[in-house]
């Protein structure tokens, strides 16, 4: 190997750390800090449907509140974690009969079972007093299976009886 030979190829590697020195030296100084705009962390409010994934209902059913995103806004008996306070805790098999009879209640469920699947897909038709209007998304019923509504309401409106001896 000559020398004249390996005198390119050691200008080349100095040569393209240079470059990308001087390009991101170019682009910090062009970027105005006044004009950078902090990316906001995202609200209960602004979850979009995109940032729950699917829930199939094949989970256990810790899995589903979880995955759900249940837990991030509501209390939920059992479920680990799921202690959030935007929504009313979900004691529903005390609340649930409750609920179906309040004067502002405007859905049409007959049973707990049937409010809880209704409370999915329709959140807005009754809002707990003390607790924000359109802050539940409308879009849990698009993104949770029948199989996993069917688990959730069935869970949930067991919660809040107490178990017999």
């Amino acid at each position: 190997m000559r020398s004249t030979d390996s005198m390119p190829e050691r200008l080349i590697t100095p040569l393209i750390i240079i470059a990308l020195v001087l390009g991101t030296l170019w682009a910090l100084h062009s970027i105005n800090s006044s004009s950078v705009t902090p990316v906001p962390v995202p609200s209960v409010a602004s979850l979009v449907p995109d940032m729950i994934p699917l829930v199939t209902g094949d989970e256990p059913i810790t899995e589903i509140f979880t995955k759900a995103g249940c837990a991030v806004c509501h209390t939920v008996p059992g479920i680990s974690g799921a202690d959030g306070r935007v929504g009313p805790p979900l004691l529903l098999g005390v609340t649930g009969p409750r609920r179906l009879v309040d004067p502002s209640y405007r859905g049409h469920a007959q049973s707990v079972h049937q409010y809880v699947i209704e409370s999915v897909i329709e959140p807005g038709v009754f809002v707990v007093a003390g607790y924000p209007d359109h802050t539940m998304p409308t879009w849990y019923g698009v993104k949770l299976s029948a199989l996993a509504l069917e688990k959730i309401a069935s869970y949930l409106e067991l919660q809040g009886i107490p178990v017999a001896p």
